[in-house]
């Protein structure tokens, strides 16, 4: 008898466990997570000039919507170069990498408010990623020293930023000296649903990665 009583009440503590959870799942539901849907950038593999005519292709529009766009540079630029450029135009994002002959540096991506002190203030919000990194092995942790210390000087590091405007703005950035491309997603696309990969500055022929077997500098 009283193991039956200690079964009906271990079978009432379950029930009442259930109901607990679920009660909790429906007052804190899971939020949905955030998925990049669009991609802005070369496809790895792809030729240089597919991409260059995909790009034009992309703002080659005549609505009048805003359009987040990516702007690819060649050669490398100052923040302060890649800034009068944009020449008005919203930029939300610099794209960063110091060239570093045969050596793989990384990409580091800065988003910045509409505001011209946030851009000029992002090679040192990028060397701040860099300072201190134990890399993954050493090698990684030399280049992350150098490409930290090269940023924080305001080196011309810039390769590419996300910027949003209507499709003759940007067809004009496209024209500019200095930029290789702009490429831009539909019009309804959303800022931090999309992916950003730009067209490197020694990208000529095909996207691919280039060598690493380079001597790290010291500085």
């Amino acid at each position: 008898m009283r193991d039956r009583a200690g079964a009906i009440v271990a079978v009432c503590c379950a029930l009442a466990l259930a109901v607990l959870v679920v009660a909790l799942g429906l007052a804190n539901p899971p939020r949905p997570t955030s998925i990049a849907t669009d991609r802005l950038g070369p496809d790895g593999g792809e030729a240089v000039s597919e991409y260059l005519d995909r790009a034009a292709d992309s703002v080659g529009g005549s609505d009048a919507d805003q359009h987040w766009a990516l702007v690819s540079l060649g050669p490398e630029a100052t923040v302060e170069q890649a800034y009068r450029l944009a020449d008005g135009v919203r930029i939300s994002q610099v794209l960063f990498r110091v060239p570093i002959d045969r050596v793989q540096t990384p990409l580091i991506v800065v988003d910045v408010p509409a505001d011209e002190a946030a851009v000029r203030r992002s090679p040192l919000v990028a060397a701040g990623r860099l300072q201190g990194s134990a890399g993954e092995w050493d090698r990684q942790a030399r280049i992350d020293a150098v490409s930290a210390g090269r940023l924080a000087d305001g080196c011309a590091c810039v390769v590419g930023m996300t910027v949003r405007g209507d499709l003759a703005q940007l067809r004009a950035l496209a024209a500019r000296p200095g930029v290789r491309a702009v490429e831009a997603l539909p019009a309804d696309a959303e800022y931090g649903r999309f992916a950003v990969t730009p067209l490197l500055p020694e990208q000529t022929s095909a996207v691919a990665p280039g060598p690493d077997d380079g001597d790290v500098p010291a500085r």
